[in-house]
């Protein structure tokens, strides 16, 4: 049982714990907000999270062919 103990006092722990929290969370919450919102402002605010997704995942595939150019050389 101090094994548990030890565990629930490291930062480490409750620093993951509540990142996790966090990444279930926040995407409810944003959900909700953009269904409150007035009718013409939902719809934008959907295009704009589909743009900003996008847009990561976009510049997470240059990071990669930047990493794999930069790994040839």
């Amino acid at each position: 049982m101090g094994d548990l103990r030890d565990i629930l006092h490291e930062k480490w722990f409750w620093i993951i714990v509540g990142s996790l929290i966090l990444i279930l969370v926040v995407p409810l919450i944003v959900v909700w907000i953009i269904i409150q919102l007035p009718t013409p402002w939902n719809a934008i605010a959907v295009i704009c999270v589909i743009f900003a997704w996008g847009g990561a995942a976009g510049y997470k595939e240059w990071l990669k062919s930047k990493e794999r150019e930069h790994e040839k050389k």
